[in-house]
């Protein structure tokens, strides 16, 4: 159906600074189709602009719009996107320019494949909360699905300036500028046979930068090309971070952590490099783990642990501090705390987590987890059992979740709630874990 004379309708209202008729009129054209990017659009600026106009009590407006805020995120929470998309935007009708309810509505058309409605709504965030890198990434992604590379690079490059040390938008700014120089080879445009020979090897260079398997005779071949560059020019940080990318691929992260912390010298402001040492210094902290493991040193590697595990929560906060809204962030803190056996500190960050509602399914089973080795059996019940609600089936999950909640009944003493649960993981995999000696014992 075309909507452009409907949009048209709208936009002009709103130049006449008829704006409560042009939010009507936006509306009404997102109640027939949710992912009318343009009206998704048009409704933000309208409704900011009548939020510029008129004057009135803030305190009022976040009161009016309390309810269907809190109802936005019980909606997300049990996986309702386009009803929570709907609540939001009754709440932003009022506060047009709360960030984290923007960031909310964003995901939550996400979410339910409004992607054109997503893009809008992350375009008007960056617009609102020019340092939010979340939104900025959002949008970035949002921008790439659409194809709109030029807009993904831009904004992923603004994430970066808001939070330097992202990784995510570090990746994926990487990958887009191999894709452009990629897509903009001369290699239809040269008429010489050594310049198209030239291109042609430019080319293969770029693609095989892009893949994401290669076998280790290759790798081996490609740190032998960059090692003899290297060795006519010493100092060049960029050749010891190709280097160490392609040590890191050949599981030597020792090797690459080296390399990086060589380019620092030379670039000791750069925070792509300070965040590559960091996951990669994660990486030989964990290869030494396993080492001495396996050379039967248990003091070492008992150590080793615990020095992992701190810097992998100090250097989880350290990011936290750049972006708190990333609840990707807040999970991996949530699982680091976890792993040190503070599940106080651990709860606090995966419930904060649960807000995303891809992350939702993940933080909840964990959060369970952490009430129940702290012995909270009616809250770990409950965490479960909603976790469960959310599986395929009785997939690897959902056996987890029914053997916790198995073991559980069996310390409370309820031996008939006890089998039932494990009867349910019995009947598709009787070789889980001690699943039939359990059976045999309650029967």
């Amino acid at each position: 159906m075309d909507f452009s004379k409907h949009i048209q309708k709208a936009e002009e209202a709103a130049r006449r600074r008829n704006y409560d008729f042009a939010v009507q009129l936006y509306q009404q054209l997102l109640d027939l189709d949710p992912d009318l990017g343009e009206a998704r659009a048009g409704l933000r600026a309208s409704l900011r602009k009548r939020h510029e106009a008129k004057k009135g009590s803030r305190l009022f407006k976040a009161l009016k719009g309390a309810t269907p805020l809190a109802m936005a995120k019980t909606l997300a929470k049990a996986g309702k996107h386009a009803a929570a998309a709907k609540s939001l935007e009754t709440y932003l009708a009022s506060n047009p320019l709360d960030e984290d309810a923007n960031l909310l509505l964003g995901i939550s058309l996400e979410s339910a494949g409004h992607f054109k409605s997503a893009l809008a709504v992350y375009e008007f965030l960056a617009e609102i909360a020019p340092k939010n890198p979340e939104g900025l990434k959002r949008a970035g992604a949002m921008a790439r699905h659409k194809g709109d590379h030029a807009a993904a690079l831009h904004y992923y490059e603004r994430a970066l300036e808001a939070d330097p040390r992202d990784r995510d938008a570090l990746r994926a700014r990487k990958d887009l500028a191999a894709e452009a120089a990629l897509s903009g080879s001369r290699l239809d445009e040269v008429q010489h046979s050594r310049e198209q020979i030239v291109d042609q090897v430019e080319a293969k260079r770029l693609e095989r930068s892009q893949r994401m398997h290669f076998s280790e005779d290759e790798l081996r071949e490609e740190l032998a090309r960059l090692e003899a560059l290297f060795a006519d020019a010493p100092s060049d940080p960029d050749l010891m971070v190709q280097m160490a990318e392609v040590h890191e691929r050949l599981r030597d992260p020792e090797a690459a952590l080296d390399l990086v912390e060589r380019a620092l010298q030379y670039k000791k402001d750069s925070f792509d490099l300070k965040a590559q040492a960091s996951d990669l210094k994660l990486k030989a902290l964990k290869k030494a783990v396993a080492r001495a493991d396996r050379e039967g040193d248990r003091a070492e590697a008992d150590r080793l642990e615990a020095e992992l595990r701190k810097f992998e929560v100090d250097d989880l906060l350290t990011r936290l501090e750049a972006h708190p809204g990333d609840c990707s962030l807040r999970l991996k803190l949530g699982l680091a705390y976890y792993r040190q056996d503070d599940y106080d500190q651990a709860a606090a960050q995966l419930q904060k987590a649960m807000g995303d509602p891809r992350l939702k399914a993940e933080a909840q089973f964990q959060l369970a987890q952490c009430f129940h080795k702290k012995g909270f059996y009616d809250l770990a019940k409950k965490e479960y059992s909603s976790a469960l609600g959310g599986c395929r089936g009785t997939d690897e999950r959902a056996r987890e979740i029914l053997y916790n909640l198995g073991a559980i009944a069996e310390a409370q003493g309820d031996v008939a709630e006890a089998r039932a649960r494990f009867a349910e993981i019995y009947q598709v995999d009787i070789a889980f874990r001690d699943v039939a000696a359990k059976m045999e014992q309650l029967k």
